[in-house]
């Protein structure tokens, strides 16, 4: 949890994958800068797959990407995307924090990467408080980086923000589905509403306070367990000492420890939906290109699929960019 609020610097991450991995990623994917990668500077078109549909040959673009699994994963999906389309790609994946990739954005190291709305919003364009609604959110964030020359587009569905998770049994137990239930629930049974978080999320503005005063309920301190962050799955999946917990929306460890998440009905949780940003100079030169491109890209990318591409690194050892390629065959992006 102390990784979100650092996110004015970076995003509500998980898991971070070990450094070693980002450095052997940043040496194993980086087909741009090898003349025999796949792809690179082969001409694109020809085909049946999206990348197949686009021709970005001649074009030299620098991809970007946080250090942990997400964000690896995301920016080896944007490299053999690319790549397959034509284009010849320098790979700066692994950059260590939301500062330092958007920092490189801004001064055309890198051209393009993947961000989270919210981080964008709360970090790097210095607003307090979100805007509510995952669509409201994004074009927000849009308008308010074009006049840094940045274009925000192909926002996915996958949202990796807060949100409250249920153990499976609690949940039919008290059938509940959504954080009115909860809600409800907190009123009439404290003691069943027990959640576990860790230290922030109970004084954070786009936390427990947020999700009190849209729901109108107020969880008393007794119900709150307040638990090292790696602890918490690990407790609301064997209900001791909670029921309910704050997780983030495309971990890996909702999958591990079989968790459903209640649905924000009042849309009270800041979002941070995943989205391509990108220095407006390099996209408007094949800006049909890349809408066709990331697009697809983002359609696939559910909160569900990002979480189960997510747990095929952290929780069943594979590398980032062999998940990317199965990504990409799968759904039709790339050529297998």
């Amino acid at each position: 949890m102390t990784t979100h609020i650092a996110a004015i610097g970076g995003h509500p991450n998980r898991a971070v994958i070990a450094l070693v991995l980002a450095s052997a990623l940043g040496l194993s994917a980086c087909g741009g800068s090898d003349d025999s990668g796949a792809g690179s500077g082969d001409s694109g078109g020809g085909g049946d797959s999206v990348a197949g549909s686009v021709d970005l040959s001649g074009v030299e673009i620098s991809v970007g990407s946080k250090e942990f699994t997400e964000q690896l994963i995301l920016g080896a999906i944007t490299v053999q995307a690319l790549e397959a389309a034509g284009a010849t790609v320098d790979d700066n994946t692994g950059l260590v924090g939301t500062p330092v990739v958007r920092g490189a954005l801004e001064s055309g190291e890198v051209d393009v990467y993947w961000e989270y709305t919210g981080t964008a919003w709360l970090g790097p364009l210095g607003n307090t408080d979100p805007i509510s609604g995952e669509e409201p959110q994004f074009e927000a964030v849009k308008e308010a980086d074009a006049e840094n020359g940045i274009t925000w587009t192909a926002m996915a569905g996958a949202n990796n923000a807060y949100a409250i998770a249920v153990n499976p049994d609690a949940a039919e137990e008290f059938d509940i589905s959504t954080i009115s239930d909860w809600a409800a629930l907190a009123e009439e049974d404290p003691e069943a509403a027990t959640l576990c978080t860790a230290a922030e999320f109970p004084t954070r503005n786009d936390g427990l306070p947020a999700v009190e005063e849209a729901y109108g309920f107020d969880l008393p301190e007794s119900s709150i367990a307040v638990l090292d962050f790696g602890l918490v799955y690990t407790s609301v999946a064997a209900r001791e000492p909670c029921n309910f917990a704050v997780v983030f929306g495309t971990d890996a460890q909702v999958l591990a420890n079989d968790l459903l998440i209640l649905e924000d009905d009042m849309q009270a949780l800041a979002t941070y939906n995943i989205a391509i940003s990108m220095r407006t100079d390099v996209y408007e030169e094949n800006a049909e290109a890349y809408d066709t491109l990331f697009g697809a890209i983002a359609e696939e990318l559910t909160t569900e699929r990002a979480t189960a591409l997510n747990s095929q690194v952290d929780i069943d050892g594979e590398l980032p960019e062999d998940v990317a390629t199965e990504f990409l065959v799968d759904a039709g992006i790339i050529d297998g």
